[in-house]
């Protein structure tokens, strides 16, 4: 069984230093041993968490990254960057980014300069419609098989792949994602990374839920869907929230 992870996406929130650094120190005190926690903020706050420090069971990610070492990308950080001030994480290809252009092909450069780094990727996948076709599936695949492809096979294992559907997330949202549909993408994520590498490897990597997931369905998407954790985007605001989030995580691994 894999570790549960939880990871938080505080987008471009809060408005300042001092209530990051609020929020941080809630959070931590509602870590526990056995889930990992992650927080990816805002590339300003960073440092500031930084120096509240991290432990065993908190990490720090950021929310992007550019593919290059350096050079002329005004706004942009490297993962360079990031490793110089021991970041471990970081989020790439999250559906805000795809919507304003990043493409398979950056993702997959993105993918390889963390893991040069020895900076763990979020992969976000997620199809923008739910087709009876089944036409969703090929857009899952694809986003894998790019994602993987510029990283040694032997790495594969170290990466976190985020099942965000695109259509059940946000103020437009149609429905929410079931647990059921949940458990059907975590098994036809392992098959596209299986087909591409081996069985064994493919049920090393973590496959997390980023589906607006929350307190009264969480069990449900780690129980039910097989998720080896969640990518949370406003329920990690509250720490509370997050808190209760890595409880329910810590007794599902009891089971």
């Amino acid at each position: 069984m894999n570790k549960k992870i939880i990871i938080g996406n505080w987008k471009m929130n809060p408005n300042s230093v001092l209530e990051a650094e609020k929020l941080f120190k809630s959070i931590k005190k509602l870590t526990v041993k056995g889930v990992d926690a992650v927080i990816c903020a805002p590339s300003p706050f960073l440092s500031n968490l930084k120096k509240i420090g991290v432990t065993t069971n908190l990490a720090l990610g950021a929310q992007n990254v550019h593919f290059e070492k350096e050079g002329a990308y005004t706004g942009e950080v490297s993962a360079t960057m990031l490793n110089s001030f021991k970041i471990n994480y970081s989020i790439v290809g999250h559906s805000e980014r795809r919507a304003m252009g990043e493409s398979n092909d950056d993702i997959a450069k993105k993918v390889l300069a963390l893991t040069k780094n020895k900076i763990i990727p979020i992969i976000c996948i997620g199809e923008k419609d739910r087709d009876h076709s089944g036409f969703y599936l090929h857009t899952i695949k694809a986003q894998i098989v790019s994602a993987l492809s510029l990283i040694p096979k032997t790495i594969f294992k170290s990466v976190i792949i985020a099942y965000e559907p695109v259509w059940a997330i946000g103020a437009n949202a149609e429905r929410p994602a079931t647990p059921a549909e949940c458990h059907e993408m975590v098994i036809f994520i392992r098959k596209c990374i299986s087909d591409i590498s081996n069985t064994q490897t493919a049920h090393a990597v973590r496959v997390i839920y980023g589906g607006s997931a929350n307190v009264e369905d969480a069990g449900l998407f780690l129980n039910d869907g097989m998720a080896d954790g969640f990518l949370l985007g406003r329920a990690s605001l509250n720490a509370k929230s997050f808190g209760e989030i890595i409880k329910i995580a810590s007794i599902n691994i009891s089971k």
